[in-house]
């Protein structure tokens, strides 16, 4: 096999593990694939957040990073905040819920 070739597969090998390094994740950092499932995960658990008729009237902020649902904001009762935290875990991908909910 010419030099030339051997060359250019390694270069060509060195340039696909970079890319898939890239898009892996770190602990300080999520992979693409990763980011649209928080986005997903995020998404659903607000649009559920909404839908109930308990819930809608609060302001409540939604983060998800790698599964965790961050939930914050203000709430009128410890029931309104327990029942927030519920509806966040059976989203599916939910994997814990810090539930910093602040009842007022």
């Amino acid at each position: 096999m010419p030099k030339s070739r051997v060359i250019s597969g390694l270069l060509v090998s060195a340039l696909f593990m970079i890319v898939l390094l890239g898009c892996a994740s770190t602990s300080t950092s999520s992979s693409t694939g990763e980011y649209l499932d928080d986005s997903v995960i995020t998404t659903k658990v607000k649009a559920l957040l909404v839908k109930d008729t308990a819930l809608k009237a609060f302001q409540i902020s939604v983060e998800t990073y790698k599964g965790v649902v961050q939930l914050s904001g203000f709430v009128d009762s410890a029931k309104t905040r327990d029942k927030a935290d519920f509806v966040a875990r059976t989203v599916k991908g939910v994997k814990v819920v810090q539930n910093n909910l602040i009842v007022k």
